[in-house]
């Protein structure tokens, strides 16, 4: 058995700390790219959802490489993810693929289908659970550092200094299965990037990023939105965190550090009901950052996705309601990075003119 899964950002990290943990062999495919998504496009439904198309050319890289057998995540509710490993599954076969494609189902929802597939992978409980803590612990550590690369990027003189920081941790956190190692890993980092040079008389603009978890985690996805606001001076924020998706759906927000359960009332009363995907964090999450002072909420999902068109059909109220302006960018194969990078400029150069003025109204300034 030759294991692959899909890229998700650096969730790659943990997941492959898991699955080597319970003894499988592992194939990582290539990172995202424009082959990547070619190969997923030309054999994808051409009205899926732009994670689908990416994820199918994430496996068939992986299967050049030798990959039989694919783990991924389930879903549930409205949101198409939960359709994702049929299609993939048949497509697969007809592209000649024989992979076994083994769902991991939300945990809430049918926890003996869950603890059934987890068998199929390995007879050692032991090795999961031990796995899950391993996964988890590089899960906290990889956001811990890119939190503080988030803070610095905005202000370093340099332009790059701190992704070369992060990038050097990410690598050496993946390299490694020893928990002292990876706090020493944090640690120098963060003293690293605290002694970055930052220029401190530059206007911070402070932005937070919502919406649906691939196209807010994955950068081949999102043209690197996070660099770019980061190089026009915007220290950037997301509403979801590796970690704390993990603790939200395997551990029920339980662990001690960021959940979404937290905050997620504050949807209401613009949206009470679950609407699939994140359709639901997108709102509360907005509201929140709007409470805590940042300037300015950027919403991202795929072309088409339901939960986040319904968010997006409520975010007009929470802007107005608090002074906040909001944008939505919606991707697909089609999405270019120059179109990107123009609407992210004036939407930087909106927020800086409010910032200096005090204040002005959103709805005129994002014609509400």
């Amino acid at each position: 058995m030759k294991v692959t899964f899909p890229h998700m950002g650096y969730t790659y990290i943990p997941i492959k700390a898991l699955l080597e943990k319970i003894g499988l062999e592992i194939i990582i495919p290539p990172r995202s790219s424009k082959r990547t998504l070619n190969l997923g496009t030309q054999n994808s439904p051409e009205y899926a959802c732009l994670p689908l198309k990416i994820n199918m050319g994430n496996f068939i890289e992986a299967a050049e490489l030798g990959a039989d057998t694919i783990v991924m995540a389930g879903g549930v509710g409205p949101c198409r993810f939960g359709y994702y490993a049929q299609i993939q599954r048949e497509i697969l076969h007809d592209l000649g693929f024989n992979f076994e494609v083994i769902v991991l189902e939300p945990p809430d929802t049918n926890y003996t289908e869950l603890v059934k597939k987890i068998n199929c992978l390995t007879d050692s409980w032991w090795k999961v659970i031990s796995g899950l803590s391993l996964a988890y612990y590089k899960a906290c550590a990889i956001d811990r550092t890119e939190k503080k690369v988030q803070q610095v990027r905005a202000r370093e003189v340099s332009k790059g200094s701190s992704d070369k920081i992060f990038e050097e941790a990410i690598w050496k956190i993946d390299k490694t299965s020893v928990k002292k190692e990876i706090k020493e890993i944090v640690a120098t980092a963060l003293q690293k990037l605290n002694k970055v040079e930052t220029d401190p008389l530059r206007r911070i603009i402070k932005v937070v990023i919502v919406g649906e978890i691939y196209t807010v985690l994955e950068p081949f996805v999102n043209f690197e939105i996070e660099k770019m606001l980061g190089s026009l001076g915007v220290e950037v924020t997301r509403s979801i965190y590796l970690s704390q998706w993990i603790n939200d759906h395997l551990f029920y927000g339980m662990l001690p550090g960021e959940s979404s359960k937290k905050y997620i009332k504050l949807s209401s009363p613009h949206l009470n009901s679950f609407v699939g995907g994140h359709g639901r964090e997108t709102v509360a999450s907005s509201v929140s950052y709007a409470q805590q002072g940042y300037d300015g909420v950027i919403q991202l999902a795929p072309f088409t996705c339901m939960p986040e068109i319904v968010a997006h059909s409520v975010l007009p109220l929470v802007s107005k309601e608090h002074g906040m302006p909001i944008m939505s960018i919606y991707l697909d194969e089609q999405s270019g990075e120059a179109g990107i990078r123009t609407r992210v400029e004036a939407f930087v150069d909106l927020l800086g003119r409010k910032k200096m003025t005090g204040g002005v109204n959103c709805e005129v300034l994002l014609g509400y």
